[in-house]
């Protein structure tokens, strides 16, 4: 596996992502942002958060696996969400561990939550985007 990650001292601990990823890897996959769009292009999870990030993860786990990557091979993940605020926060992390407990992960990347506006559709409360290294 080309990623190590870890939580260095001195840090702040958390238990949803970890600081740093050093990758030794020679090929970079970089996944566009993700909504909750299913397969067949409908919307998954109507104003339900934890849904929505759900089908985001899992949408990131199929872009990845068309390239031979998982989530073992994540150097990086960037979320958008629409108001993020810290009494969002659990259902963003509920809808991490069902996605994680349905893939047979754990999506533990360095991960950069950005708080926005809106995304492309009002209908969508969360983006997720993922950069991975392939040996």
């Amino acid at each position: 596996m080309p990623v190590s990650l870890s939580n260095p001292d001195g840090l702040a601990p958390v238990d949803l992502y970890r600081h740093v990823s050093v990758a030794t890897g020679g090929r970079t996959v970089r996944v566009a942002g993700q909504v909750a769009l299913d397969g067949e292009g409908r919307l998954v999870g109507a104003g339900d958060l934890a849904a929505q990030t759900e089908q985001c993860y899992l949408n990131v786990a199929t872009a990845l696996a068309s390239v031979g990557a998982t989530f073992d091979d994540v150097t990086r993940l960037r979320v958008y969400a629409v108001d993020l605020t810290p009494e969002r926060m659990p259902l963003f992390a509920e809808g991490v561990a069902r996605a994680a407990a349905r893939l047979g992960v754990t999506p533990a990347a360095p991960l950069t939550g950005i708080g926005v506006q809106a995304l492309a559709d009002p209908a969508f409360l969360v983006e997720v985007e993922a950069t991975a290294v392939l040996e």
